[in-house]
């Protein structure tokens, strides 16, 4: 009925209590599944078994081991149609939350495969890589930025909650280009206990030919339900390729 159902409303939540009580054969089913014709039915092999599903069920077994997803992900790896793919993406970068070398394993062997798997892996180890890990860094060729200094580093010394932090900055390349650079920032949001819990958000990603780069962009303080914010000292740094180049303090204030 489900898989009749979903080309016309999405299923991935209601497959779920299927996966919990009958595992093994709603797996071999989902593999079935990722076969199909329509790609509705193949999206939901994917997606119905995602291990962090947003607002569903959680799947803890397959946090612990996320093996049978697997075989569901090569499955679908290449398909046709990119919703079928970013649901693949997005599966991998739940896995990586908890098994984050079952993905760099899977990205290691799906690298150059196909420019659509190249996107699956940059897209489905986007956790790995606002972490700085250093293996998917390299296999999407962001090398160490040893090349480059940060100069001209500016952040604005306090903002008011629902406030804009404005903050700019230049990266300078020793050699003749800065080269294929990812250039993130991370605001080290103040915790009720004292202690800093950091956000990272990307701000460009690209192949620089120059050997300078500025930059000038703000931070939205903006009061949102997803998070509280706390008066006090907070912090930005800059990041390029997963490497800390500097960072700075400022002050949160009430508004």
């Amino acid at each position: 009925a489900l898989e009749h159902f979903t080309p016309f409303a999405s299923a991935e939540f209601a497959v779920r209590p299927f996966i919990k009580k009958y595992g093994d054969e709603m797996m071999n089913q989902m593999e079935s599944w990722a076969m199909s014709g329509n790609p509705h039915v193949r999206r939901l092999a994917s997606e119905g078994c995602r291990p962090r599903l947003p607002w569903a069920m959680a799947l803890p077994e397959f946090k612990n081991n996320p093996g049978p997803i697997l075989p569901v992900l090569e499955k679908l790896k290449s398909d046709e149609s990119e919703y079928v793919r970013r649901s693949v993406a997005n599966n991998l970068n739940d896995i990586s939350k908890d098994n984050p070398d079952i993905v760099i394993a899977m990205a290691v062997k799906w690298h150059g495969v196909t420019n659509d798997t190249d996107n699956i892996i940059k897209h489905g180890c986007r956790t790995l890589l606002k972490k700085g890990n250093p293996e998917i860094l390299a296999l999407l060729g962001y090398k160490k930025p040893k090349h480059i200094r940060l100069i001209d580093f500016r952040v604005q010394d306090s903002v008011i909650i629902g406030g804009k932090l404005n903050f700019s900055f230049t990266l300078k390349s020793e050699r003749k280009s800065l080269g294929t650079l990812r250039i993130e920032y991370g605001i080290d949001h103040l915790k009720k206990n004292g202690s800093r819990s950091t956000k990272v958000f990307k701000l460009s990603e690209s192949k620089i030919d120059s050997t300078e780069k500025s930059l000038s962009r703000f931070h939205s303080f903006k009061e949102i339900t997803t998070r509280k914010y706390y008066t006090g000292m907070h912090g930005l740094s800059i990041i390029v390729n997963g490497q800390t180049m500097g960072n700075a303090d400022f002050l949160l204030r009430p508004c």
